[in-house]
């Protein structure tokens, strides 16, 4: 397995736009209440940002590994969605649920299917039954219908990528651990987001959302790097 020490001296240098990309969103925090295509330029910047690192992988790279040109394709509906986002109060907020729910699919196809692990899922499907309950009493007309087809979909994303973490019996891998970490905080960041629209509002709402936002995007793009790794690691042996 490949130490995170070799992880972080190979890919680190490459997430460097997308740490100070990110930074120029919370510094500049540019107010909600205006959307702008310089608002929606800011906050899909990081994401951008995720694509270049990807592709800086190769072409090759991204041809020979479905799961990785998955993720690309994914990253890329979910700026989309962000764009989407930044003027929901204009009607654009399904727009967005719509990018983002493709996004989940491609998630979760890049995941895969093994291990299936059905306790993953069962504890998946508590999760997202639970989260769907409390939400349901607040939702009203296609949202009802709305919001439970995306928490099925964000729901099944994190079970398969909770399924790859193997831990009991030492089959995990740095990069899967990260798909599993990032999924989750997704689910926290979008969870924020319903509770917040539909329910009541979140104190701090907005940072909370976009931290885990970038977060588990950012993890869910190394995950993408895991066959070039090992491939590196190999030969060096």
């Amino acid at each position: 397995m490949v130490s995170p020490v070799t992880v972080v001296k190979s890919e680190g240098p490459k997430l460097v736009p997308f740490f100070k990309a990110t930074c120029v969103y919370f510094v500049l925090w540019l107010p909600t209440s205006s959307p702008s295509w310089f608002s929606a330029l800011i906050k899909c910047l990081p994401i951008f940002c995720l694509w270049v690192f990807l592709l800086a992988h190769g072409i090759n790279f991204l041809t020979a590994h479905r799961s990785a040109c998955r993720i690309l394709a994914g990253l890329i509906f979910s700026s989309i969605g962000d764009a989407f986002l930044i003027w929901q109060e204009q009607g654009y907020f399904v727009h967005g649920l719509l990018m983002f729910a493709i996004t989940h699919i491609l998630y979760s196809s890049a995941f895969g299917m093994k291990p299936l692990d059905l306790k993953a899922g069962l504890v998946m499907t508590l999760v997202t039954s639970f989260s769907y309950t409390f939400l349901y009493s607040y939702l009203s007309g296609p949202f009802t219908y709305l919001v439970a087809v995306y928490t099925a979909l964000i729901g099944f994303m994190g079970w398969r990528a909770m399924a790859g973490v193997q831990l009991c019996n030492d089959l995990w891998t740095w990069t899967k651990l990260s798909a599993c970490i990032g999924s989750v905080l997704f689910m926290v960041s979008d969870l924020t987001i319903a509770v917040n629209k539909f329910c009541f509002p979140v104190p701090y709402s907005r940072v909370i959302i976009m931290a885990t936002y970038y977060a588990a995007q950012m993890l869910i793009a190394l995950s993408a790097v895991e066959s070039r790794e090992e491939d590196i690691f190999r030969k060096r042996k």
